[in-house]
């Protein structure tokens, strides 16, 4: 026997925090923490598949793998045991003590206090061996990792209340065992029946066998008795390895949530057999909600990467672009080796050849959801775009080969809805062009009002021109990469002199022409003023109400991008709008005939101007003494 090393450990914060919510948010969904443990089992037996490569010693005189789940009604206990890869001492203390990975503080800022919100936050987080607490009032957890003596053996123990205990034991079997001590009123779970239901509903699709006692009826006490004799409950093969006439969809749904630990049933998935000079079989999902680290690109792909179904790795982002990281899925493959590494998934080519083709098959889900004629495929669409739509847009950079086919994925917000939501495809755009429209027109901006209510769009809105209004963070880096569709040049309706090309008709231009003259001395005025401000100032033709507005320079940043950068504490060039003024406004007229207050009512409007696309002023005191002058003096 070894000498007993035991101590009292206290919980990391976060996991005190996540117990109480866990407890409260998951309560009416109690059942899953049968799948969270099963599901972690599975895990424990995959790896010791993986480092038993190297290790076939790790076997010894149990080389099948499995999970045993039994009950005690005297005891009033659970139990779920694996005989897999189990854990040391210092794994214990990790692994069931603290929240170690990324993402922690953000986890737990998204937390509403909304039972069904949190409950889904829970899962996306993967901390199922905490569900337990849900029906459990105390859990002890007994292991022993492979290839260590039986002398490391380990038992942890807890109410959940703040503590653990950790102590060293004998344990002649390697792997793990987890015994919950039901909490009073959870005796539905010491039932056969019951649990082999849950079994079957949520883990049919685990690849190693799940097995129980079998009950027998007893004639003499004249009731149902556990048995010796083991029975598998689940069918134990990989679900991806099966025929997909023999899935169910709702087997399909199940092996999603065992993968992603979401409790929200996929947007959509696809199963594929590629053969060829690389074979290997993908199955691959769109989740329907978003995770709460989306934008950690950091965060490695939810792919899990298996070798003739040897599980090799989670997170295989080699076998997914960053734009496509919300996919999760298996990838199993027949070519490569089963010591891969992921400095070797990054130079092989079987490697490039899975990433192309699951690429494929990702952006093929979504267009025949995009193109569908069908209602509720369209609404799925829907809710894809307003959950990873700014995601997608990072491909239009980050993946030539496919930029095409992400472009007729994209939508918009535009000047012909009155909705906020972005459901206009480029190719509706250029099927309601105007007659004589060359370019495809955008605005953008901080917010959508912002975008919408944008001056610029005036002379567009007089013609009934649409304009599309950008407003995600993503567009303007885009924007970078997306100059054309459909043979259309795209074009910012705030850079660059206005032209309209065969939108204005000769007598406009003229007309013009002749105001741009009149004008002459006064721009030359008006520059003098805003040297320091303006990098010149011009005539526009593309405002009908307001006086004037700012634009950059055609291959300049545009104002809302500059405001980005700075806002995000980078380095952004020094650059000066153009001021362009209109005409015909009153505030023009009285500018060209009033020259006391002339430097006054040109720094009033540049502000006002820089105020109208959302832009800070250097100087707002000072602008509030020239037009409380103003107003004094008119």
């Amino acid at each position: 026997m070894t000498v007993a090393s035991k101590e009292t450990l206290g919980f990391q914060a976060e996991v005190k925090q996540l117990l109480q919510l866990m407890i409260h948010s998951l309560y009416s969904n109690k059942e899953i923490f049968l799948r969270e443990l099963i599901s972690n089992a599975s895990d424990a037996s995959d790896k010791l598949r993986f480092e038993g490569i190297a290790h076939p010693d790790w076997y010894g005189d149990d080389p099948e793998l499995k999970i045993t789940v039994g009950f005690d009604k005297a005891d009033r206990t659970l139990t779920i045991a694996d005989n897999g890869i189990g854990m040391s001492r210092e794994e214990v203390i990790s692994n069931l003590g603290t929240i170690a990975r990324s993402g922690t503080k953000e986890f737990f800022s998204k937390l509403s206090g909304d039972q069904q919100k949190d409950a889904a936050l829970i899962g996306q987080f993967g901390v199922g061996f905490y569900s337990a607490f849900i029906i459990a009032d105390r859990i002890t957890v007994e292991t022993r990792r492979a290839g260590l003596p039986a002398t490391d053996g380990v038992r942890w123990e807890s109410d959940g209340s703040g503590e653990f205990t950790v102590e060293s034991i004998d344990r002649p079997q390697r792997g793990t065992l987890i015994k919950l001590h039901l909490r009073e009123g959870e005796d539905d779970f010491l039932s056969s029946y019951k649990l082999k239901s849950i079994i079957r509903k949520y883990s049919d699709h685990i690849s190693l066998p799940i097995q129980m006692k079998k009950e027998a009826w007893d004639e003499e006490k004249k009731e149902q008795v556990v048995t010796d004799e083991l029975e598998s409950i689940n069918q134990s093969s990989a679900l991806w390895a099966r025929a997909k006439s023999e899935i169910t969809p709702e087997q399909f749904d199940d092996f999603y949530k065992h993968l992603s630990h979401d409790y929200e049933n996929p947007l959509c998935y696809s199963l594929n057999r590629v053969e060829g000079r690389s074979e290997f079989t993908q199955l691959l999902y769109v989740p329907a909600k978003a995770p709460f680290d989306l934008w950690d690109r950091n965060k490695r792909g939810g792919i899990k990467l298996y070798v003739k179904r040897v599980f090799i790795m989670d997170d295989a982002e080699q076998l997914m672009p960053m734009y496509l990281r919300f996919v999760t899925g298996v990838v199993d493959s027949v070519d490569l080796p089963l010591n891969v590494s992921r400095e070797i998934l990054q130079e092989s080519r079987d490697v490039k050849a899975i990433r192309e083709s699951s690429t494929k098959r990702v952006l093929s889900m979504l267009e025949e959801l995009a193109n569908s004629e069908d209602a509720a495929k369209k609404e799925k669409y829907h809710t894809f775009w307003a959950q990873f739509g700014q995601v997608l847009k990072e491909g239009i950079g980050e993946d030539q080969a496919n930029q095409e086919r992400i472009l007729k994925l994209l939508r918009f917000a535009s000047t012909h809805t009155d909705s906020t939501d972005q459901n206009v495809s480029l190719a509706e755009y250029v099927s309601r062009m105007k007659e004589g429209q060359d370019k495809i027109y955008y605005v953008t901006g901080d917010t959508f009002n912002a975008a919408k209510n944008s001056p610029h769009l005036e002379i567009f809105r007089k013609k009934g021109v649409e304009v599309l209004l950008l407003t995600d963070r993503v567009d303007e880096w885009m924007l970078s990469f997306f100059t054309e569709f459909d043979g259309k040049q795209v074009a910012s309706v705030a850079k660059g002199g206005l032209d309209l090309g065969a939108l204005s008709d000769e007598k406009e231009k003229q007309e013009h022409e002749e105001t741009e003259k009149d004008f002459k001395d006064l721009l030359e005025r008006m520059k003098t003023v805003l040297t320091d401000k303006a990098k010149d100032v011009r005539v526009t033709f593309r405002l009908t109400d307001s006086p004037a507005c700012l634009v950059a320079d055609e291959n300049e940043l545009s104002g809302n991008l500059l405001r980005m950068l700075k806002a995000a504490g980078q380095e952004a060039p020094d650059t000066k709008p153009i001021l362009e003024i209109n005409p015909e406004h009153p505030l023009l007229l009285k500018l060209k005939t009033n020259d006391a207050q002339f430097n006054e009512w040109t720094n009033v409007l540049f502000d006002q101007a820089l105020l109208a696309e959302g832009g800070q002023l250097n100087d707002p005191a000072g602008f509030v003494k020239r037009i409380n002058h103003l107003l004094l003096s008119s």
